[in-house]
């Protein structure tokens, strides 16, 4: 390996070096909104990668940024675009309520009732088991 001796040389390569930014984390965020994160940063040519949840789910999705110096560009848009959305998305939610159409606790029920029990039955055993540990312990 070949050392840079020169200090001018050394602090150029050291400024090429850029390291990766987090911009964006994706979990549980919907489909649509990621591809409209993806399709900002492109058209704005910002320079991006995405990171998978993994097979197991243990990974951080997200979406990256190659270069740091376009982190501030990059959150600038980002932080517009989830503004506006979150406004359409509230707006879209006032409509569909006053239309009556907006989905509700009994909808979700009558939707898949096997799974909304399922989900109610381990909630009520985790609740359970912990006041019983605490009870236990109590004593």
């Amino acid at each position: 390996m070949k050392q840079i001796n020169s200090p001018s040389l050394r602090e150029n390569s050291i400024k090429k070096i850029s390291m990766s930014k987090i911009l964006f984390r994706l979990n549980g965020v919907p489909e649509d909104e990621i591809e409209d994160v993806r399709e900002l940063l492109t058209e704005h040519d910002i320079d991006f990668y995405e990171t998978p949840p993994g097979n197991w789910g243990i990974s951080m999705p997200a979406i990256w940024l190659k270069e740091e110096e376009q982190f501030d560009k990059a959150k600038a848009l980002l932080d517009t675009y989830q503004s506006e959305r979150s406004m359409r998305v509230k707006n879209e939610m006032n409509r569909l309520k006053q239309a009556g159409e907006h989905k509700t606790f009994i909808d979700m029920f009558k939707q898949n009732p096997v799974n909304f029990i399922l989900h109610l039955m381990v909630s009520l055993l985790v609740i359970y088991l912990s006041v019983r540990l605490v009870s236990d312990l109590a004593q």
